[in-house]
Formats: C-alpha cells, sequence, structure tokens
C-alpha cells in the first residue's frame, strides 16, 4: 500500500479529534484536517518509513493547532462537543445532563491539558505518543493529563465551580 494511501485510514480519527478540539465546528475542524493532510502530503518524504504514521500525523495536527492559537488575538475559539461523539448515551435525561457538565468542565482546562486528555482519553495514546506529538516530556503529559481529570472530577461532583474569566 503507498503511503498516500495509507493516510486515508487516519482521516476519521483526524476529524474526531479536530472536532473535539474546535468543539463540533465543522468548518474550522475541516479545515484543520485539511490543511494536516495537505502538509502531510506535500512533507512525505520526511516522514521514515516504519515510524509510527498516526503519531506523526498528529504531530501536524497539534502543531498547526498551536500555530492556529496563536495567531489568533482573542484565544482559542472552542465550540461544543456534539453528541454525535457519545451516541450510545443519547436518549437518557440523566447521561444528557452528565455530558452537559462534562462539556462544561473540559472547557474550563487550559488548552494543553484538554488537548492531552483528548489524544489519551478519545484517541487511546499511551503517554509516550502523546509527548511525541507536543514535544514534551512524558512525565509533563502524565501530570497534567492528571491535573485535568482532577479538574473535571471536581467540577463534576461540584467541589469547585469553574471560573469564567471576564473579557471586556
Amino acid at each position: 500500500m503507498r503511503n498516500e494511501s495509507k493516510i486515508i485510514e487516519f482521516i476519521p480519527r483526524l476529524r474526531r479529534y479536530a472536532y473535539a478540539l474546535y468543539r463540533g465546528n465543522e468548518t474550522a475542524a475541516d479545515d484543520l484536517v485539511q490543511d494536516c493532510i495537505e502538509r502531510a502530503l506535500r512533507n512525505m518524504a520526511s516522514w521514515q518509513q516504519g515510524t509510527d504514521l498516526r503519531a506523526w500525523l498528529f504531530t501536524i495536527m497539534h502543531n498547526l493547532y498551536v500555530n492556529q492559537i496563536k495567531r489568533m488575538s482573542n484565544g482559542p475559539n472552542f465550540v461544543d462537543l456534539n453528541d454525535d461523539l457519545f451516541a450510545g448515551l443519547q436518549g437518557r435525561a440523566d447521561n444528557h445532563m452528565l455530558l452537559r457538565d462534562l462539556e462544561g468542565a473540559l472547557n474550563t482546562l487550559p488548552p494543553d491539558q484538554k488537548e492531552i486528555l483528548l489524544l489519551v482519553t478519545l484517541e487511546g495514546m499511551s503517554y509516550r505518543e502523546v509527548a511525541d506529538i507536543m514535544d514534551i516530556p512524558e512525565g509533563t503529559v502524565m501530570s497534567r493529563l492528571s491535573r485535568a481529570r482532577q479538574q473535571i472530577r471536581k467540577i463534576i461532583s461540584g467541589e469547585v465551580v469553574p471560573h469564567i474569566r471576564r473579557v471586556k
């Protein structure tokens, strides 16, 4: 199978991650995926045969996303996670409320913690893979993930009321 054909297999995973980053904003997520694939195809010669193509693609996407955030003058523009990600839980009011609370808690996390939490939980990546993608030590991944999970637990249990920053 040609390398370009292998990239196609990862499009659904890239889209799912991009949708989570942009909280369901399909246009922004699709643009990010398209930019990622375009850059990957353009730089296919720099991918080393035998290495993890998935990690390479997610690294490209992470770098593009970080660059977009840096360019935004008013910070990241996250949008809500859509219920399609949790289709098996739809229909029950208590699950819907739990998802709403989880979504709200996710949105209070700093972007670096949110990215790590999504890569580990949504994409099932190992700490090493996330560390390589984000170009940070594995211990940093573990500590940010731990802090993110702890913050989510506190918010959902009602121990902590999320601080909402006022923008003037």
